[in-house]
């Protein structure tokens, strides 16, 4: 009964030591992922393919460089690059000369440093359907 004993208390240190031993190793590898340098300056997000989804950015500091892992949304709108995002005003009122109608965005947030305009411009087609103010009522009980 005591060598039973005697053989788990052994099996529990060893476990204990194996443990302590994979933690330590962990935050070697964090340490050296970590670098000195502040002034890190990162390029545009580069998708694998096309023009929109996965894809990588890579930054320099001195005489280092990094690859980060990027997205870049497939419905994004191209023109204004996917690291600059905007606050939107409502849509304009439809012009009768050029049929579109347009709405302005104020730069919130510059992700990565990236060079973006302060006030963008956006246009969409007029709708040419008429929305009727009776959706979800039954033509019965309109007349």
């Amino acid at each position: 009964m005591q060598v039973r004993g005697l053989l788990l208390l052994l099996l529990a240190l060893i476990l204990l030591a194996a443990t302590a031993e994979a933690g330590k190793n962990k935050k070697e590898k964090a340490k050296k992922d970590v670098s000195e340098c502040e002034d890190w300056r990162w390029g545009p997000c580069v998708p694998n393919s096309k023009d929109c989804g996965l894809g990588y950015r890579e930054g320099m500091c001195k005489d280092e460089s990094k690859k980060l892992k990027c997205k870049i949304p497939c419905n994004w709108k191209k023109k204004f690059g996917a690291d600059c995002k905007y606050k939107f005003e409502s849509w304009g009122g439809c012009s009768a000369q050029t049929g579109v109608k347009t709405r302005s965005g104020i730069l919130k947030k510059a992700l990565y440093n990236a060079q973006c305009e302060e006030i963008v411009y956006v246009t969409k087609p007029c709708s040419s359907k008429i929305k009727s103010k009776s959706k979800g009522q039954s033509p019965m009980l309109l007349s």
